[in-house]
């Protein structure tokens, strides 16, 4: 094992050629579960090598950065194949020992402080991925039809619909629940429990129980985890579901409607006086029963249609004659828009060809979730705001007043009124948005040089969503 890689590592093949390479691994599996009869043969799942592979092409399909020990997803399947046999024989004789997550901070949306993430080491980061791959398939039928975070073929957008149907049945008055750290503060013990009672394998439970307190590097200083379960890692949002569904079940016994993704969660009622009372209850229950820390100032009962107050996963409720329907919250349209305005400052020097691109890649990731929102017109309008954007981006790049001279009369204007353009001391977004500009540097050759009609997309995605 070299000095570089502090990370115990896993066998794993790419694939079927690398499986002969496997073949010691899963042989030793298979007699431990013979010998348990089969009653308790998860870890023999887990590291089952199809298992691995899967779990392996996972973490490399979504990149992400290195953990403690600087090793890459690139680094990692050459050091795998090369101390496979250790890691499986740790993880059987119950030596594997995770390595401490790497601390990240990045500043939150709202400028309220940090998110604290912790990321683990590749390795570890396979091995995560392979536990809850098994997991999964054992919790996901004990979860609630109201819980649609880190779930399979569920999603925000569903989300927010099912919070629309609600208040279309009379649900009008919601309990925006607000938990203070909830991934930092996740009682051990009580997960533990919860693990338990549905897992039989007690090497499983141990080892995701070490994973649990295998601590966190800041600043080259490693601190115990008494609690919690940081965000990085892949365990953790399934965990972080197993823990709420307590809450879940219970608010569904009582009869209370609740939506939750992760650790968003709106309670609905039918009033506001019926609002309040619950917005106690899940006060008692989440700080009583399960130990966690609701925030005071952020959990509130508001009005669903009220746009200014209601936010949900970026999305607000709207209600017209029409009825109710769904909007892209305020604050996730300012973001955008300020996100677009950096993307094409016209200071950056870049082709305006690159610029495009990057704006494109962009706007499809956002309307690939927003879409549900009803949103046309302002689509409508930010596509002409763009195209006067990159209209004033490529009129500063041609500078000088006979460069300009020269494309406008390329682009079909008259000498004169090139001249007259070309020399004039109007700004930038000024002469963008005249006419003389309109005529040269048309729609058409805009979406030429790659300008993305991001309103069609839009229009497509609402159709098959219609059609769902």
């Amino acid at each position: 094992m070299t000095a570089k890689y502090c990370a115990q590592a896993g066998c794993l093949q790419r694939d079927s050629v690398e499986r002969q390479e496997y073949a010691g691994a899963p042989s030793t599996g298979n007699r431990e579960g013979r010998e348990r009869g089969g009653a308790s043969d998860l870890l023999e799942r887990i590291l089952d090598r199809n298992n691995l592979n899967r779990a392996y092409k996972r973490v490399k399909r979504n990149h992400g950065a290195p953990g403690i020990d600087g090793m890459t997803v690139e680094d990692a399947l050459p050091w795998l194949r090369e101390h496979r046999e250790e890691l499986l024989q740790s993880i059987w004789d119950g030596s594997f020992r995770p390595n401490p997550v790497r601390r990240k901070e990045i500043p939150k949306p709202d400028g309220s402080g940090v998110r604290k993430l912790g990321i683990p080491t590749v390795v570890d980061r396979v091995i995560q991925q392979a536990i809850a791959q098994q997991l999964q398939g054992i919790f996901e039928p004990l979860f609630s039809d109201g819980s649609y975070g880190y779930r399979p073929k569920r999603s925000a957008q569903q989300a927010i619909r099912k919070v629309k149907e609600y208040a279309e049945q009379g649900y009008t008055h919601a309990v925006e629940v607000d938990l203070s750290k909830y991934f930092d503060t996740l009682n051990h013990e009580l997960l533990m429990n919860l693990l338990r009672k549905q897992i039989q394998d007690k090497r499983v439970t141990d080892l995701v129980k070490r994973y649990l307190k295998s601590g966190v590097m800041a600043n080259g200083v490693v601190c115990k985890t008494e609690e919690g379960s940081p965000q990085g890692g892949p365990l953790s949002p399934l965990l972080a579901n197993i823990y709420l569904n307590e809450f879940d079940r219970e608010m569904e016994r009582r009869g209370v409607k609740v939506i939750r993704y992760a650790d968003d969660i709106v309670v609905l009622a039918k009033s506001k006086r019926a609002a309040k009372h619950l917005l106690e209850s899940c006060r008692k229950l989440l700080e009583g029963k399960l130990k966690l820390t609701m925030n005071a100032q952020k959990s509130k009962v508001v009005s669903v249609v009220a746009q200014k107050h209601f936010k949900f996963l970026g999305f607000c409720l709207g209600k017209n004659g029409k009825g109710i329907y769904i909007r892209a919250h305020r604050k996730s349209l300012d973001k955008a828009k300020r996100k677009l305005k950096e993307l094409t400052k016209r200071s950056q020097g870049r082709n305006v060809r690159v610029v495009m691109q990057k704006v494109k890649v962009f706007i499809r990731g956002w309307i690939g979730y927003f879409y549900v929102a009803d949103m046309k017109r302002i689509l409508q309008s930010w596509n002409e705001w763009l195209r006067r954007r990159f209209r004033m981006y490529i009129w500063k790049q041609w500078k000088k007043p006979r460069t300009k001279v020269a494309n406008l009369r390329k682009l079909g204007i008259p000498a004169d009124k090139a001249r007259q353009w070309g020399n004039s001391r109007l700004g930038y977004w000024r002469v963008a948005g005249s006419a003389v500009l309109q005529r040269s540097i048309t729609n058409e050759k805009l979406a030429l040089a790659g300008y993305y009609d991001f309103p069609a997309q839009y229009e497509q995605l609402r159709n098959l969503h219609l059609c769902d």
